[in-house]
């Protein structure tokens, strides 16, 4: 067997799926929450059945002998329903907790990559206007619209629903925000035209700057009132950039190759993420990081997030559909570990919760899992990772690059 000079990786972000609510998660109105937990107790007393979809209590027999429901054990102190294993794991497993101020997708990623924002986003208030009447102002005269609708916090689903015929009609855009740094703008792909809706966004993305605002999104749907609208794949986000060096920035300054797969190459404002790849859902977004990953040069990483578990099911308040989508991804790990050569290492984590169990439709403020192995790698605890910056350190390591400025490798 021929043992590669460099190792590589593939860093896996299951999008929301936390695993307990972090010591601090109280200062934003998430204490006890438990994305993980929450769907496995709700599945075990008949609330994750639905039919022709799925039934019963949650199996994740792959997670679980990597050591997932040990994860959780060490977030929360047990072991959600379905979790525990009877040997050893089959990989080293540990849970991570965010020093960055927030509960969003950039700062968790970010984080994860080796830079933790430690100075708080800007957010719109929860209140109807939503936005500064100058920013409203200045996006209706740069963007030649007639007006927006929406301008209140909202979810996207709810309030595509109740606005969208009357954005076709009018042409106005529909713009909206949650708890998290986002402002969002959502349009017909063919009525309002894909384009210029991105060019909207980034007009917005200009105008967001001196609010502090992490992301301005593009939400794209199609349909009628009549057979009901539906958003497409064609998401976009214009995020900020890191205000750091990463480990994808170092990873470009060694000449190695990087593969971004889902909206990774969108949350780093396409800084460093190499050849990006993106796809229409889970499935479909892990076949393209397997293909990538099989074909990656020595000293590389492909780096995926999967975020319909966030978008699709977690926003949505979706115990069900979130546990088949667990379930379908645990169906998955044997593929996964079977593209692992030796020397390589497969990083399973998230970025923050969506407790589809808990009030409201926003993220809440969990820990993480951390579930890491491949060929040679052991399987013993990692415990409590005082932050999420650990993840990029050790893969750092591992890639034999040069220590990040933050996080504290675990080998």
């Amino acid at each position: 067997m021929t043992i590669p000079t460099m190792p590589r990786t593939l860093l896996i972000v299951l999008d929301s799926v936390g695993i307990g609510g972090a010591p601090d998660a109280d200062r934003y109105g998430d204490a006890g929450a438990d994305t993980l937990g929450h769907i496995a107790e709700a599945c075990a007393r008949g609330g994750g059945d639905r039919a022709g979809l799925r039934a019963g209590p949650l199996r994740l027999p792959h997670l679980a002998a990597l050591g997932l429901g040990l994860a959780a054990q060490g977030a929360t102190g047990r072991v959600p329903p379905g979790l525990a294993i009877a040997g050893p794991p089959l990989g080293a497993y540990g849970h991570a907790e965010e020093t960055a101020a927030g509960k969003d997708t950039p700062s968790g990623h970010w984080e994860m990559a080796g830079v933790p924002v430690r100075e708080a986003w800007g957010h719109f208030p929860d209140t109807v206007p939503a936005f500064p009447a100058a920013l409203v102002a200045d996006l209706i005269a740069r963007g030649d619209l007639p007006g927006i609708l929406g301008d209140s916090h909202a979810a996207g689903i709810a309030i595509i629903e109740r606005l969208g015929a009357e954005h076709v009609r009018t042409g106005r855009p529909i713009c909206y925000t949650s708890a998290d740094s986002v402002f969002q703008i959502a349009a017909h792909e063919e009525r309002f035209g894909l384009e210029r809706l991105y060019a909207l966004c980034r007009i917005a993305r200009d105008l967001c700057d001196p609010y502090r605002i992490g992301r301005v999104i593009a939400r794209p749907f199609t349909g009628s009132a009549e057979d009901g609208f539906r958003r497409t794949a064609n998401r976009k986000d214009y995020a900020v950039e890191p205000p750091g060096e990463t480990l994808l920035d170092r990873l470009g300054k060694e000449g190695r190759s990087v593969v971004s797969v889902g909206k990774i190459g969108d949350i780093f404002a396409h800084r460093a993420t190499g050849r990006e790849i993106k796809a229409a859902g889970n499935a479909a977004c892990l076949d393209a990081a397997l293909a990538a990953f099989r074909e990656l040069p020595e000293g590389g990483l492909v780096f995926l997030n999967l975020v319909d578990f966030d978008t699709e099911y977690g926003h949505r308040r979706d115990v069900p559909g979130y546990a088949a989508e667990l379930e379908a991804f645990d169906a998955r790990l044997p593929e996964i570990r079977a593209a692992l050569g030796p020397g390589d290492l497969c990083v399973i984590t998230a970025d923050h919760g969506n407790d589809p169990t808990w009030h409201g439709t926003e993220h809440t403020r969990e820990q993480v899992p951390i579930l890491a192995f491949g060929p040679g790698i052991a399987p013993v605890a990692l415990g409590r990772r005082a932050s999420f910056a650990d993840i990029g350190a050790s893969v750092a390591r591992h890639l034999r690059l040069a220590p990040p400025a933050a996080g504290s490798p675990w080998w």
